[in-house]
């Protein structure tokens, strides 16, 4: 199979710097800024990540989800918890994340944690702010199931949109959210000649946390990492 095709893709990714001295003490509000530049230099849905989990066979699943929240406790998505990825996640609650920003960010973010549900609260008020098309869809929708065809999976929709008629739509017990509490951070910035810059935060485990685990409080070290 020829490369050439690949070759022609190859595109250097400028000179901006990360500066390691100027980052902040912890991950997040470094990973908050770099979305809201994201987001002005126009790039499309900068809150779209790849979600890695693991089934039962040790088989990794990647899929791309959207960050719905980004605070102190980490990162949030909301699904189907009776999906692929939801029954994965309850078997094995550890995941990892990645954002990417093409140009003109050339940017990436790496985290590596584990999973905690989302306060039912929490769940209800992002699943109610959707709009009501989105609120339908999500819970009439099997997700990950089969379905015989488009016309079966719009039937589920139409069903739930009839019985609930003007009234609201209620969220299914099932349907939640998921919060990434990371224990690693990676942030790498392209640079030109492939000598990228990569700054990795990690949070050590207090006293009495299991191995593996990092208290949400636990500090954090920062390292720099030979592209």
């Amino acid at each position: 199979m020829s490369h050439d095709p690949f070759a022609r893709l190859r595109i250097e990714y400028g000179d901006a710097p990360l500066p390691f001295e100027a980052a902040p003490a912890a991950p997040l509000p470094l990973l908050a800024q770099w979305l809201d530049e994201a987001a002005a230099a126009g790039v499309g849905e900068p809150n779209g990540m790849a979600l890695a989990t693991v089934d039962a066979d040790g088989q990794p699943h990647c899929r791309v989800v959207l960050c719905k929240g980004l605070d102190e406790r980490g990162i949030a998505f909301f699904t189907n918890r009776q999906s692929d990825k939801g029954a994965q996640l309850a078997g094995n609650p550890r995941a990892a994340a990645t954002f990417w920003w093409p140009a003109p960010r050339n940017r990436q973010v790496r985290l590596t944690g584990r999973i905690e549900l989302a306060a039912d609260a929490e769940s209800d008020a992002y699943f109610h702010g959707r709009p009501r098309r989105a609120q339908l869809c999500s819970a009439a929708s099997p997700q990950s199931r089969v379905v015989r065809d488009r016309a079966e999976l719009e039937g589920f929709v139409d069903a739930l949109a009839a019985r609930v008629g003007d009234g609201p739509v209620p969220r299914p017990a099932h349907w939640g959210g998921y919060r990434l509490v990371p224990e690693a951070v990676e942030f790498w910035q392209g640079r030109d000649g492939r000598l990228h810059d990569r700054l990795r935060y990690r949070r050590a485990a207090a006293r009495g946390t299991a191995a593996g685990e990092a208290a949400a409080g636990g500090a954090w070290s920062r390292e720099r990492l030979a592209p």
